[in-house]
């Protein structure tokens, strides 16, 4: 086989230059793909709850009583009680307190609903919904105390 013009003319050049324009189209992709890539990388972190609740003494991950506002440390839980259905995304449940307010208030706590902002008395408690998400999260809404949810 001869290389003449008849060659270049008989649609190998086209073929040719289609050819090095895909090549060069790969190459531009995959160089913008990893350039993206590099600054996808580089963008914050979220902020979660839990980062807005960090105190610099405390650390991260305070939580604080919805009934007397003390902040617990890791470790310390509040009393609760959650009803059935365990299978439910949405299920009620009882506040009673944490270890500071319940069963027994410590000087200079009071026990106020968030809701009310009324006293709760000793016996008293929060009633919320406990929202059971499909990721194993768990999300705690206040709807009330027992002195203001009485029907």
């Amino acid at each position: 086989m001869e290389f003449s013009p008849k060659f270049f003319y008989n649609g190998f050049m086209e073929y040719l230059i289609l050819g090095l324009a895909v090549i060069v189209i790969a190459i531009a992709l995959s160089f913008f793909a990893n350039l993206f890539k590099k600054q996808g990388s580089k963008v914050p972190p979220k902020k979660t709850k839990s980062n807005t609740n960090q105190n610099a003494s405390n650390g991260p991950g305070l939580v604080t009583c919805p009934m007397c506002g003390t902040p617990l440390p890791k470790g310390e839980n509040l009393v609760s009680k959650v009803y059935r259905p365990m299978n439910v995304p949405d299920q009620r449940c009882t506040i009673s307190g944490c270890p500071h307010c319940y069963p027994m208030p410590e000087p200079g706590i009071k026990r106020q609903c968030p809701c009310c902002k009324k006293e709760v008395p000793i016996n008293g408690y929060l009633i919320a919904r406990l929202f059971n998400y499909k990721n194993n999260k768990k999300h705690v809404m206040v709807t009330g105390c027992s002195e203001c949810c009485k029907h």
